[in-house]
């Protein structure tokens, strides 16, 4: 749809002139010989350009511009006048104007500030939308459900967000730990800077202080520059540190002195550098043992655990499965119908699993579901082991065997990836104790583990 322009002046011949300039770029252009019949035409269109000149009787061009920035601040204006100074320049700039120009004019120059005026408005209404779609997403939006758990969690969010403390979220691999971080970043006042985040567990051990602080030039081999850190990157805005509980205990104590001093060095720097950060850790381990067995600080700990943040399991919150189904379905199908997205039977093989890598396997079961063409969430584009899932309270014995016979390996498979994630309830997520519990060695669990897709959960 071409872009709309209004002409405002009161020379019949300069509007016509212009009219037929810019209809000939592709525009399409409205007139007007004064600023009140402009405002009376602004009342019914919505206009993406208004070319005005400055000396009018009745309202003159500056107090046109005003009245239009008050009213639609995202329409462009252009001034053009035959008796240009720079006071009127500044004061039109001032008020919001895009440019200003003087007759006699160049046809050229007109199309070109016109062309450029149109693509900055286009410009500031797409960062516009971006950041509101952005902050949509990740206000509450990309946390879904209405279950009693999920609710507790936007509370708390919600009275978090804006004060400064540390937060620590805690809960299960896939249970949505840094779509909660985003949440109270982009619910806090922090919400127009940077949020970063860094999986701790994810970097050497020898990189990961260079990673946080930054070093300077020759600190160690291979700095050939200075490098801020994400403490740097981050200032003003919000620092995520997931899986805070692989940290080594001895950058445990340099994190320690940035949550009490407000300051760090870079490696291999000699003076400190304020860090204005908020900060907020996440762990899917249980970090209370970790400091009764002496490899988390326990200062660290209280310090990062000002408010606790838990992100239940699925299994805890099964009412939110098919509003998750949905939400994930409309995301990777481009889904805008109407009717069901979920058949009976495989609505019940979702409610019936147990789902030990949370939203995250919820996801991308739903996302398989999609690149396998299915148009509703069947029974059949399931994983075997989701509809064939059967409950470990389920007697054994005897076995019901159907006429038309049974899958005994899909049956034996789904009972033994059911006791492997109970033991691993059991055990606190701790592999060598889940084992043990089986009465199988750590190798043959994490061997178990990996044949049912599990061992990253």
């Amino acid at each position: 749809m071409p872009a709309r322009i209004l002409i405002v002046d009161d020379e019949l011949s300069m509007r016509e002139f212009l009219a037929i300039l810019l209809e000939g770029e592709g525009y399409q252009v409205d007139q007007a010989e004064c600023a009140e019949d402009a405002l009376d035409s602004m009342a019914q269109v919505k206009f993406d350009l208004v070319i005005s000149d400055v000396s009018m009787p009745g309202l003159n061009g500056i107090q046109l511009l005003s009245r239009i920035k008050s009213q639609t601040p995202e329409t462009a204006v252009l001034m053009i006048t035959a008796f240009s100074t720079a006071e009127q320049a500044v004061e039109a700039m001032k008020l919001g104007a895009y440019d200003y120009i003087g007759k006699p004019f160049k046809v050229e120059e007109v199309k070109v500030l016109v062309a450029k005026a149109l693509a900055q408005k286009t410009l500031v209404q797409e960062n516009q939308r971006l950041k509101a779609e952005v902050q949509e997403r990740f206000s509450f939006s990309g946390l879904v459900g209405k279950s009693k758990q999920m609710r507790e969690v936007y509370d708390l969010i919600s009275k978090v967000a804006d004060s400064m403390a540390n937060v620590l979220i805690l809960g299960e691999s896939g249970t949505g730990k840094e779509l909660a971080a985003k949440a109270i970043h982009y619910n806090s006042p922090r919400r127009d800077r940077s949020f970063l985040a860094v999986n701790c567990g994810a970097i050497p051990e020898t990189l990961i202080e260079s990673e946080l602080f930054g070093h300077t030039k020759g600190s160690f081999t291979g700095a050939i520059a200075d490098r801020p850190g994400l403490f740097e990157q981050a200032e003003g805005g919000t620092l995520f540190l997931d899986e805070i509980g692989e940290v080594p205990l001895q950058l445990q104590a340099k994190l320690l002195r940035v949550l009490q001093e407000r300051e760090f060095r870079r490696v291999g720097g000699s003076s400190s550098l304020k860090a204005d950060v908020r900060i907020v850790a996440a762990s899917n381990r249980n970090l209370e043992e970790q400091v009764g067995e002496g490899t988390f600080r326990e200062d660290l700990f209280y310090r990062l655990n000002v408010v606790q943040v838990r992100m239940p399991a699925l299994r805890e919150r099964a009412e939110d499965i098919l509003p998750l189904v949905e939400h994930f379905y409309k995301k990777y199908a481009l889904w805008s119908g109407s009717g069901d997205m979920v058949t009976p039977d495989a609505a019940a093989a979702l409610l019936n699993y147990p789902f030990p890598g949370n939203v995250r396997e919820l996801e991308n079961l739903v996302e398989r579901c999609v690149v396998l063409g299915s148009r509703v969430i069947t029974l059949e584009c399931l994983p075997p082991k989701v509809r064939n899932f059967v409950p470990v309270s389920t007697p054994l014995d005897p076995v019901d065997i159907p006429p038309e016979g049974m899958d005994l390996q899909g049956y034996l498979d789904t009972l033994e990836s059911r006791l492997l994630v109970q033991a691993l309830e059991k055990s606190g997520g701790v592999k060598k104790k889940a084992a043990a519990l089986l009465g199988m060695t750590f190798r043959s669990f994490r061997y178990r583990l990996a044949k049912f897709g599990m061992d990253d959960e």
